[in-house]
Parts: structure tokens; sequence; C-alpha cells
């Protein structure tokens, strides 16, 4: 997508700014010639205008060959693009696996495959300007030959010949630029299919305000299926509901679909079947960005954009926030005593993906980023899940400061995180299997009680 939205971009950019206007100021300068040409004598002109086919169909197998191969240079561009940002992104696992020698070879494939696909490129582009200027040289000759004819036969004065010649070279330099424009244009056709495909993916509407409001209403998820590949569901028949101020907890084997719920509350995605209701309203009828920003979801990865330590906090968000109101938050998260040790404060920079920063420090600003928004619903994936005992112990603090008041929706792996919910969802193949309080679902269910005999053991 990155590649598309700068290589194809480019090659766009490249046909509008340089050869449109090249070609226009060459048409202009045909156009008067040949006008000037036709008033001098026709029937040479008329020679000239049935040449124009031939010379045509003499360069449309080329251009359509240099059409395609303008394609694959922009699809292999983007694999290369992809495949580099991807390398770089996990430099240190490509340390830690050693397979530098492996992305190495990979990278020096791909740069071969470029480097073959732009000589064939480069072949083609040397081949198409001599060939248009040969047919022009061809048909110079041959109005040449036409025109000495014709004085010879006394139709035509030396003059007349040698004014229309010197128009007719006049012509000789626009008339390279109609092959130049279409080569560039052949190549361009590729980008601007996948542009206007890229242009026309529907867009959320994130404009569309409702008013709604989630508070004191109870979350209702009613019968809800749902499958990224219709052969493969993910959920099925799912129902389950969160009252206001109460945590709802999930817990189950991997790949059940947990996460996949977070999802679809969060509207990235939506059900194929059933319904997700806020009180007796459909998230649907909701503007996206009114009940998102209900929603406030700490991940275990707790990602974070480059830039400082206060654009993480306020990011999405529009109000104007005062260093005291950030210190507050900072406060609750028990992040405060670090970002004060920081260089730079709230400006801190905390690199790409936040690789400044500890796990437990990106997860304990999240937290705080949480708190800023002081939505309504709050929904935590395993926030805890890869953290050091020390720091575990403090994002946890801040977690239970967090979910006062709110209803908060947690899933966890690990069940001494959600022993104490009011609910805990049991969920395996994509449904909630049994639900309770742990100590319910202990006494009703056996599949639990294996999975809390699992979870201690270990």
């Amino acid at each position: 997508m990155t590649s598309r939205l700068v290589n194809d971009s480019t090659q766009i950019k490249d046909l509008l700014a340089t050869a449109v206007p090249q070609m226009m100021r060459s048409l202009l300068t045909i156009v008067g010639s040949l006008v000037i040409m036709l008033t001098m004598d026709w029937k040479m002109s008329a020679i000239m205008f049935l040449s124009i086919p031939v010379v045509l169909l003499v360069m449309f197998p080329i251009l359509r060959r240099m059409g395609e191969i303008g394609r694959q240079r922009q699809d292999t561009l983007a694999q290369f693009n992809g495949d580099t940002g991807e390398t770089l992104g996990e430099i240190r696992l490509v340390k830690s696996s050693n397979a530098e020698l492996y992305e190495e070879q990979h990278g020096h494939d791909e740069v071969q495959k470029l480097y073959r696909i732009g000589l064939k490129e480069a072949i083609f582009d040397s081949i198409a300007g001599p060939l248009m200027m040969a047919v022009m040289m061809i048909l110079i000759i041959g109005v040449l030959a036409y025109g000495a004819s014709r004085v010879a036969h006394g139709t035509m004065t030396m003059g007349t010949m040698f004014a229309f010649l010197m128009y007719l070279f006049q012509l000789m330099g626009p008339a390279s630029t109609p092959g130049n424009f279409f080569s560039t244009l052949a190549k361009a056709n590729g980008s601007t299919t996948r542009v206007r495909d890229l242009l026309n993916e529907p867009e959320e509407d994130i404009l569309k305000a409702t008013g709604l409001s989630v508070d004191n209403q109870t979350l209702k998820v009613k019968n809800v299926n749902f499958a990224y590949d219709p052969e493969e569901p993910i959920i099925q028949d799912l129902s389950f509901e969160a009252k206001p101020n109460t945590v709802v907890a999930f817990a189950g084997p991997s790949g059940g679909g947990k996460s996949t719920i977070f999802s679809l509350l969060e509207r990235y995605y939506e059900p194929n079947s059933g319904q997700i209701l806020i009180g007796d309203q459909p998230i649907t009828e909701m503007g996206l960005a009114d009940w998102r920003k209900q929603i406030a979801f700490v991940s275990q990865d707790s990602a974070m954009m480059a830039g400082t330590i206060r654009f993480n906090l306020t990011y999405g968000l529009t109000d104007d926030y005062s260093d005291d109101q950030l210190w507050h938050v900072l406060d609750l998260a028990f992040a405060a005593d670090f970002v004060k040790q920081m260089p730079d404060g709230l400006d801190t920079t905390v690199g790409e993906r936040g690789v400044r920063l500890s796990g437990g420090q990106r997860q304990r600003i999240a937290i705080a980023r949480a708190f800023l928004r002081d939505a309504k619903i709050l929904m935590l994936d395993e926030a805890t899940a890869s953290l050091d005992s020390e720091s575990e112990e403090m994002v946890q603090k801040a977690i239970e400061e967090l979910m006062k008041g709110r209803t908060t929706l947690v899933i966890a792996h690990r069940l001494s995180t959600i022993v104490n919910a009011d609910t805990i969802n049991f969920v395996e193949n994509g449904h909630v299997s049994d639900s309770g309080t742990h100590r319910e679902l202990q006494e009703k269910s056996q599949l639990y009680r294996e999975y809390v005999k699992t979870q201690f053991n270990e």
C-alpha cells in the first residue's frame, strides 16, 4: 500500500506534470504546421495524413509491451518495498534467528528481478524513440521523392517543395514527442489502475454524529456470527452482556475468537449476522467516531507512534490539555516518576513504535492515555501478559484504578487476572460455552475446571 501511495502516484505525477504538457506543445506545433502545409499543397499533406495510421500500427506492439513491463516494474517495486519495510521493522528477529544471510540473498534476488525488468524497460525505451525517428525519416524521404517528381513534371514549384520540407523538418522534433508520451502513458496505465482501485475502496463514515450516549447502558451482543473467510467461521452464535460498572472477562484456549470479539466491538469489522447493542440501540446507529470515543483500548503490545510522550498521550484527541492534566493521568497510571526522570519530560521522543521505552513503560503510557480519554467502556487485551513481575504489579495497580466507574471487558490468558471478575465468559470455537463467576464456573463446567487446573499448574 505504501508503494501504491508513493511510487504509483509518482508515476502518474510524471505523466501529468511532464509528459502531458510536452504533448500539448507538440500537438499545437504539429497541428499548426499541418494546417499551413495543407494550404500549401493538399496532395502532399494527404500523403502525410495517410502515413499516421502506419506509424501507429508499427508503434502499437512496442507500446503494449512497454505497458506490461511498466506494470511488472511497479508490482515488483511494491513487493520489494513491503519486504524491505518488514525486514527492517523486525531487524531484531532477523539477528536473533541468524537470518542475515537469508535476508541478504532474498534482497539480492529481488534487486536482480528489478534490474532485469529495468533492463527490459530500457531496451524498449531505446527502441521506441529511434523507431519513431526512423519512420519519420522514411516519411520525409518519401515526401521528398514525391515532391521531386512533381517539380520535375511542373506541377509544383521548387520554392513550394522547399517550404514544405522546412515545415516537415519543423515537425520532426514534436513528432517524436507522441512516441515518448505514449511510452510514459503505457507505463502509467498500471499505476492509474491501482491508484483508482485504492481510491474506490469504501471509507468508514467517521464523520456521522448521532449524539447517542452510552452512560449507564448495558452492552449486549446477541447471536453474532462472523468469519474473515466464509468457509472458516470464527464467531458462531455469540451472546453475552456487560452491565455498567462491571467487569466481564473472556477466557479460553488460544484461537477461540477472543481478540476477534474485541475487533467486532471496535467495529473494525461488522458481524455477518446478529446484533451488538448499547442499551436497546444497535451500535451501527451511532457514528463510528462517536462510538470509538466511548472506548478505551489497552492491548498487550501497547502500540505507540513515533513522537513525544505528550503526542502519544493526546493522540487522536481533539481537546487541548494542560501539562497539569497530562501529569495527573501519568500519576494515575504510575508513570509520572519515570517520565520526570527523562531528559525532556513530556517532550521526550519515544522512537519508532516506542522502542526507547521498556514494555512496562509503554504499557503505563497506554493506560495514562486511556485515563485521558475518560471513556465509559474499557477493553483490556491481556495488558500485563508480557511484563516482568515488578512492571506487572505497577500496571495492575494502574488498571485497577482505571477500571473504577467503567464497564470493563478483559481478555486474559492467565486466570489470576480475572478470578474477581463479575462475569467470566468461557470462549471456545467462537462461542460462549459457559459463563458465570469463577466459583460458579468451577462448579458447573468441566472444561473450565480443566482449564483452571492447567493454568495454576503452569
